[in-house]
């Protein structure tokens, strides 16, 4: 079972890079093998929906982050091996497809397969490894595998020699033929192993915690320090909801913070149905039949619908989705930006007191219409917080920390000013009107 989510969730949570611009995938990829990026790849884009599964990789990557275990493969000799076995298996030889292997190719294939189960039996076995509990199911089931007939003749030979043409004849019948699936097998371990390790290192280096999902049935989000892993100098924050208080109203001036703070709860939220570290000092969070937000909604210009009509859309989808019962984590960032402010107030208001009373779900909704927050504030379900602005002489200050309560900051004309575009617009339109009196004097004369 996994979490849903969806492209525009991905997108607005900037889970892969972008033209130039890395994502949050890129923070967390240190590992050493094509195989382990792959799978790296399908867990961002596969979160789980199941606490136990969720809590084991955690204490599996934890663990692995306590001891700080390098990952035991040359990087040539694996990626010798795992181009070989990636290719068809010699029994595919007449398929048109199926590559061409020279001897060069074999020879450094095979040898690169006998090392990578040669390392694997010692690290495997290695005290160290076996001291890592959350490790231990894994680790039976990779002995349990090189103990198989298939890998003793390997595990048998210590000769130090160069292979003769016919044992390597032999090892590559062994390995691409008669046992390729078991060998296939061990590999997909490894890729396991290498993102454990990956993902441990970076939880190290960039100091992230390892959250804890509660029992089926809670609906506590409890976060402390939480910030976006991608700001050089963030500034944290705290934040909690639960049943009671299923919904949080924020409010905020532009360039206060409100996207920032929406993409990293939200991330944090995504990352850690992973059984992922996160960027925290503390978090225990219920796990969710899935996730959505919209903070980046684009036009669908395939369907010739404007913004307003893709966000229609969205909320219709949320709400079908919640219709059906499912526990959801959702964001709405400036909800209904896209039509007036008299249809924005009227509609926020009231989607957002219908999502307030589903009391299995969690939902962040930003607004800039204040009005519409003064006027929820009588649904008890509902908190509300800010992010302040604060003017020092004509510069707006932003701190980037959330207050209870509602703003009614509004900076926009403040910063039109500050930035002269009025001046810039006066200016110009007198130097058009004195051109064109000059062309009407010129053309009198």
């Amino acid at each position: 079972m996994k979490l849903q989510t969806d492209e525009q969730t991905i997108e607005d949570l900037g889970i892969f890079s972008r033209k130039e611009t890395p994502g949050i995938y890129d923070l967390y990829n240190e590992t050493n093998t094509r195989g382990g990026e792959a799978l790296l790849q399908e867990m961002f884009r596969n979160p789980l929906g199941e606490r136990d599964l969720i809590n084991q990789r955690s204490a599996v990557i934890e663990a692995f982050s306590q001891v700080k275990i390098a990952f035991p493969y040359s990087a040539s000799s694996f990626d010798m091996a795992e181009k070989y076995l990636r290719n068809a298996n010699e029994s595919d030889k007449h398929s048109p497809n199926a590559p061409a292997f020279g001897e060069k190719e074999i020879q450094n294939g095979v040898t690169g397969v006998i090392e990578l189960i040669k390392i694997s039996y010692e690290f495997y076995q290695s005290k160290d490894i076996a001291a890592l509990k959350p490790f231990t199911e894994e680790r039976k089931q990779v002995l349990s595998l090189l103990a198989d007939p298939a890998f003793e003749p390997v595990l048998k030979d210590n000769s130090r020699q160069k292979l003769s043409f016919a044992s390597i004849t032999a090892f590559d019948t062994l390995f691409r033929v008669k046992e390729h699936a078991k060998v296939n097998k061990l590999l997909q371990a490894i890729y396991y192993l290498d993102v454990y390790i990956s993902v441990s290192i970076v939880a190290n280096k960039r100091k992230f915690i390892f959250p804890k999902a509660s029992a089926k049935g809670s609906y506590e989000l409890k976060i402390e320090g939480l910030y976006h892993p991608e700001l050089k100098n963030p500034v944290s924050n705290d934040i909690t909801m639960n049943d009671t208080h299923p919904l949080l109203f924020l409010t905020g001036a532009n360039m206060a913070g409100k996207s920032t703070f929406l993409r990293a709860l939200s991330t944090v939220v995504y990352i850690a149905h992973m059984g992922f570290p996160v960027a925290a000092r503390s978090m225990k969070f219920p796990v969710m039949d899935g996730i959505y937000t919209t903070i980046n909604l684009p036009d669908n210009l395939g369907i010739g619908a404007s913004h307003f009509y893709a966000e229609v859309l969205r909320v219709k989808k949320v709400a079908e989705e919640l219709h059906k019962g499912k526990a959801l984590f959702i964001i709405f960032d400036e909800l209904f930006r896209g039509t007036n402010v008299k249809d924005a107030h009227e509609a926020t208001v009231a989607v957002t007191a219908s999502f307030s009373r589903k009391r299995n779900s969690l939902f962040v909704i930003s607004s800039h219409i204040v009005e519409a927050g003064e006027q929820l504030m009588q649904k008890p379900e509902i908190t509300f917080q800010y992010l302040p602005t604060i003017m020092k002489g004509k510069m707006p200050e932003y701190t980037y920390k959330l207050e209870k309560g509602i703003t009614e900051d509004r900076h926009g004309m403040i910063i039109i000013r500050n930035e002269g575009i009025l001046e810039t617009l006066q200016k110009g339109g007198r130097r058009r009107q004195k051109a064109a009196s000059l062309n009407i004097k010129h053309s009198q004369a």
